[in-house]
């Protein structure tokens, strides 16, 4: 399937700290011909064209037709990229200790070129994903926020970046848990864990990123705890976000009972993308039984001052959360 080819892509950016329902958020937006959900193209590099991990749809990356026809209309061929440069440069732009730099109205010559060479490789990709399926949008949930102000600054992009947060609690426990990642092909291996600390650290320091960056780009802001308990609503607002038009035909994923869902061809994420079953929206709160005291008293604290911004004092949830940057 093709389609005209857009001057400037664009992009929905799904923003925030992991374990907070992008995946699930981008999967339901992809069930629409007019999205390409591609995960999250910021591990493309290691994890796809380094070790030829399972695409969302059950293919080795090698082996799905679709990154092979992104490959071909973006670079000419995987094979054309030089994966170790790629990586040297992202060191360079794409790390959080350089989004301070990246927040600046101007950088040097030196800076902005190696900017905008980084970011011309994501505007490449999604201009070819747009191609391959003809979509309207790409929905990319790297999620990272110094990627997200490296894009900023790319020539011919259309960025819209979607904030997501959740309950910092509910992250805590998220990331304190083992799971196994099922695209993994050759042996074992499992997502990494973090203490609370750990969490409340990265928790603070992304939110905070995505509000810094909220001067500077579109950003919308979206509370999980609002996602699931007005799932069609949360669809039609980004939509609107994302320049897309009200189309029934991108609730019918949420009618009981669902159609089967399309597999998105997606770039690592929550192990929810292999499923193959329903997609069912439903808040999961396991964290108020499980997450122990301790635990939850050092989140508390730690990340007090934007679990007050975001109305996490006592209250589950509203849908005034739901607001521009």
């Amino acid at each position: 399937m093709s389609a005209p080819e857009q001057a400037e892509p664009r992009v929905l950016f799904v923003g925030g700290l992991g374990r907070s329902g992008s995946t699930l958020l981008e999967l339901l937006l992809a069930q629409s011909a007019d999205v390409c959900a591609v995960g999250e193209v910021v591990h493309l590099w290691e994890r796809a064209l380094g070790a030829d991990e399972r695409c969302g749809c059950g293919e080795r990356f090698t082996a799905c037709p679709f990154w092979q026809r992104v490959g071909d209309h973006a670079f000419g061929g995987w094979s054309a990229v030089d994966r170790d440069d790629v990586l040297a440069l992202k060191d360079r732009v794409d790390r959080t200790r350089h989004i301070p730099r990246l927040a600046k109205n101007s950088l040097s010559a030196e800076q902005l070129a190696d900017v905008r060479r980084y970011a011309d490789l994501y505007t490449r990709i999604y201009r070819a994903a747009l191609a391959a399926t003809g979509a309207r949008v790409v929905v990319d949930s790297s999620k990272h926020a110094s990627l997200a102000f490296a894009l900023r600054w790319a020539e011919g992009l259309d960025l819209r970046v979607l904030h997501l947060v959740r309950d910092s609690r509910a992250v805590a426990y998220s990331w304190g848990k083992q799971v196994r990642r099922p695209e993994v092909v050759d042996g074992e291996d499992f997502m990494p864990t973090f203490s609370p600390f750990e969490v409340s650290k990265l928790w603070t320091a992304q939110n905070a990123a995505f509000h810094l960056l909220a001067a500077r780009a579109q950003v919308l802001r979206l509370r999980y705890e609002d996602f699931t308990a007005d799932p069609a609503g949360t669809v039609r607002r980004l939509r609107e976000f994302a320049g897309l038009p009200d189309d029934p035909e991108a609730l019918r994923i949420l009618t009981d009972p669902p159609p089967a869902p399309f597999r998105a061809h997606s770039i690592a994420g929550n192990p929810l993308r292999f499923s193959g079953g329903p997609l069912t929206v439903r808040r999961d709160e396991a964290w108020r039984s499980r997450l122990p005291r301790r635990s939850r008293a050092v989140v508390s604290l730690a990340t007090l001052p934007f679990r007050v911004r975001y109305g996490y004092l006592g209250q589950r949830g509203s849908d005034e959360s739901v607001e521009k940057a």
